[in-house]
């Protein structure tokens, strides 16, 4: 088996070089995500899929973690952030969203990458669900139109403070293990915790400490 030189299946004497050798390695090992999740992820498996070799991966990848969440994004999309003109409903949507995902086979999979990244930072940003921006982004815009609305305390457009309902929600299944949260608890998250927050003037405080 060779490296760079290999042929697509179908298509002898093409060789595959670049971004296309490296779309068939995230292509073949996003399905080995789907069929086998993190935990049966090897090099090996996606080198075969891919119809090339190990070395070929490790140059572009150092090691499975990295490979298994740069194939993982290739699996996400991104939606837009709800506009609904009311900032419970779209606060619910959001956090309906997120449990839909986390509770489906490809939240498994992303509970697994979490796992295995353990606290390394650098890995965890790659994440789409997990990227401090990219999470904040939508909680931001949804609060923003909510204070503009009047709904919301301009003091509680901060990062910290708008993302506390799926912080909230993401230790529902990544401390307690939970396989999907109840509605109620979400609606406890939005109602008991979230609204109060952002209503306030107190929300200040929250953008003071770390979560």
């Amino acid at each position: 088996m060779t490296d760079d030189p290999t042929k697509r299946p179908g298509a002898a004497g093409t060789r595959r070089r670049g971004a296309v050798l490296e779309e068939a390695i995230l292509r073949a090992a996003a399905d080995e995500l789907i069929e086998s999740g993190y935990a049966g992820l090897t090099m090996d498996q996606v080198a075969r899929r891919a119809g090339t070799n190990k070395n070929a991966i490790y140059r572009r990848w150092p090691n499975r973690l990295a490979l298994g969440i740069a194939a993982y994004r290739q699996l996400t999309t991104t939606l837009q952030p709800p506009d609904t003109g009311d900032l419970r409903d779209d606060v619910l949507e959001l956090l309906h969203r997120a449990n839909r995902h986390w509770s489906s086979p490809l939240g498994m999979v992303l509970r697994e990458l979490m796992s295995a990244a353990g606290g390394a930072t650098e890995f965890v940003a790659q994440l789409p669900e997990q990227s401090t921006d990219a999470v904040a982004a939508s909680w931001l815009t949804v609060l923003g139109r909510a204070i503009a609305r009047g709904e919301a305390s301009p003091e509680a457009l901060h990062p910290r403070v708008a993302t506390v309902a799926v912080v909230l929600l993401r230790n529902e299944f990544v401390v307690r293990g939970v396989p999907t949260a109840p509605d109620e608890v979400i609606v406890e998250i939005v109602d008991e915790v979230y609204l109060p927050l952002v209503r306030q003037r107190g929300a200040t405080h929250l953008r003071e400490r770390p979560i």
